[in-house]
């Protein structure tokens, strides 16, 4: 299932399930006419656990003859949003081997290959969604850069788990762009570099797990103005999703809604020769095999 948020024109956040390229279906309605409750937004719906899940799939089992024309809108028509506003956003750094070597070279991060996750946290209010603006403030940074990167949503609390049992607590996959000022970097520090406003670009869907069979093998690349600046796979990751989830969930709880951003590939406006950073008047998309592409414009925010 690939869920997704929308509005239409100026209304409020509708909770969709996009059946094909074309169309979407507004599960708030589906479920009105059939007599069936389900919640109206995407982290109500992943909280309330498998009755909601199974609900959904049954509505939408009906095929477009059972579906209701006031339920079925066209991509073409809404305007998508963030899926959702998460408790938790989890970055996760140095998580590719090439993305080491850039990183020691251009911001004199270790060399070494780091023997636990690097985990680091966005804020919610650095979320935005799929066609909003990126800020660049030029009082704030010189250099924002991107990191194109799989988001792990979480689907059920998690704490404690064992890496056997992590996939069974992750609800779905999306995209989040890494954005960072890195010039903000404060002692090494990075919450303010990473968690500014507009600094975690996320959409544009959450595919559901069961619609995703192996997200240790999903082609990633980001491009900016059209120009490919990263390519790469998540096989390459250093510490694969369920460690990551166990290592996390050793002592902090993950909870249903929350999201792991697990790490960038190399190709990094940082690490390029010369090095390479946004501009306001830039597009940036990011791109995950299955998932989709999140794009966003870069805009001056002073």
């Amino acid at each position: 299932m690939r869920l997704v948020t929308y509005t239409l024109d100026d209304g409020p956040p509708v909770l969709g399930a996009q059946v094909d390229a074309d169309h979407l279906v507004d599960l708030a309605v589906l479920a009105e006419r059939a007599g069936v409750e389900l919640p109206a937004d995407l982290l109500s719906f992943i909280r309330a656990g498998a009755p909601a899940r199974e609900a959904a799939d049954r509505l939408l089992a009906a095929g477009p003859a059972g579906w209701p024309a006031e339920a079925v809108r066209r991509m073409a028509e809404v305007s998508l949003r963030a899926p959702l506003r998460p408790g938790k956003i989890i970055g996760v750094g140095l998580n590719y081997v090439e993305h080491v070597a850039e990183s020691s070279r251009s911001l004199d991060t270790d060399k070494e290959l780091p023997p636990r996750p690097v985990l680091f946290s966005k804020p919610a209010t650095a979320v935005t969604g799929p066609g909003q603006p990126i800020l660049h403030n030029a009082d704030l940074t010189t250099q924002l850069d991107w990191e194109c990167e799989l988001a792990v949503v979480i689907g059920r609390t998690a704490f404690r788990v064992s890496e056997e049992e992590a996939y069974g607590h992750i609800f779905g996959y999306s995209i989040v762009n890494d954005i960072s000022a890195r010039d903000q970097r404060r002692s090494g520090q990075w919450f303010f570099s990473k968690g500014q406003d507009s600094y975690a670009p996320f959409g544009p869907a959450v595919v559901t797990a069961d619609d995703v069979p192996d997200p240790m093998n999903l082609d990633l690349s980001l491009r900016v103005n059209g120009v490919t600046k990263q390519k790469s796979n998540t096989q390459h990751m250093l510490f694969p999703i369920a460690r990551l989830i166990a290592d996390i969930s050793s002592g902090v709880t993950l909870e249903p809604g929350d999201v792991i951003a697990t790490g960038s590939p190399s190709g990094v406006g940082a690490g390029m020769v010369p090095p390479e950073f946004l501009t306001p008047g830039d597009t940036v998309e990011a791109t995950v095999e299955g998932i989709g592409t999140l794009s966003n414009p870069v805009v001056d925010a002073r």
